[in-house]
């Protein structure tokens, strides 16, 4: 009787066990699959984001539903993940998602909504590489700009030609480009090591090309390839 307990108990800590980790990794396939709605959507807006930009882009940075919050001032608050195209000059197929965490001040306010989805294309290497610190402040650590909107607009201005990367939010239904100078972008360390089993930073996810695409961010990478296959930037 006592051998009986004893497996019984085994079971049912092993199945509690089980039970965490599919409830983290459950947040995790969530994201991403928030993530993936979030860019088929606003990459099919006729009035969105410009395709000569996204051709051009290295990375793309996806937040869905940034909350705001208040804490004296104010703040927003958002998860979300990274994707960069592969290879050592990013001319390959876009890789595996990188979770991260956006983080800031009022911004979320800026066009009225309780939640709001962003997106950051990231437009040289030097703007990759400082993303994968371990914490950066947008418009200090790298030059952010509001991209400009609709399939014909011209990325014609010093600000934009120089920025390294251009952001964008919608909310409500309103899309529009937005500046984040002030906001931190930050690798979400936790979340990448329950998406993929062990502990991997960002940098070896997106740059080092470490790991491959989890079924859970195939969504993700497909949305990007279908509306951007090849890297056209210089």
């Amino acid at each position: 009787m006592s051998k009986l307990r004893a497996a019984c108990f085994g079971l049912v800590v092993l199945l509690s066990i089980e039970s965490f980790i599919w409830a983290d990794t459950k947040e995790e396939r969530d994201r991403l699959k928030a993530c993936a709605e979030v860019t088929r959507e606003v990459l099919s807006m006729p009035e969105g984001i410009p395709q000569d930009l996204l051709d051009k882009a290295e990375c793309v940075v996806v937040v869905p539903s940034v909350k705001k919050f208040a804490l004296g001032i104010g703040g927003s608050y958002g998860k979300g993940a990274m994707v960069c195209r592969g290879g050592s000059d990013f001319k390959g197929p876009w890789g595996a998602p990188a979770m991260m965490r956006l983080e800031g001040g009022s911004f979320g306010l800026q066009i009225g909504g309780s939640a709001t989805d962003f997106i950051l294309l990231v437009m040289n290497p030097k703007g990759a590489d400082s993303l994968l610190k371990s914490k950066v402040k947008l418009g200090a650590d790298a030059t952010v700009a509001a991209g400009p909107k609709g399939r014909s607009a011209a990325a014609s201005t010093d600000a934009l030609m120089t920025a390294e990367i251009l952001s964008y939010s919608r909310s409500k239904g309103l899309f529009a480009g937005v500046s984040l100078a002030g906001s931190t972008l930050r690798q979400d360390s936790g979340a990448n090591k329950d998406l993929y089993g062990r502990k991997v930073s960002a940098r070896q996810i997106v740059l080092e090309h470490k790991v491959k695409t989890p079924p859970e961010g195939v969504a993700l990478v497909k949305a990007l390839e279908e509306h951007s296959p090849k890297n056209l930037s210089n």
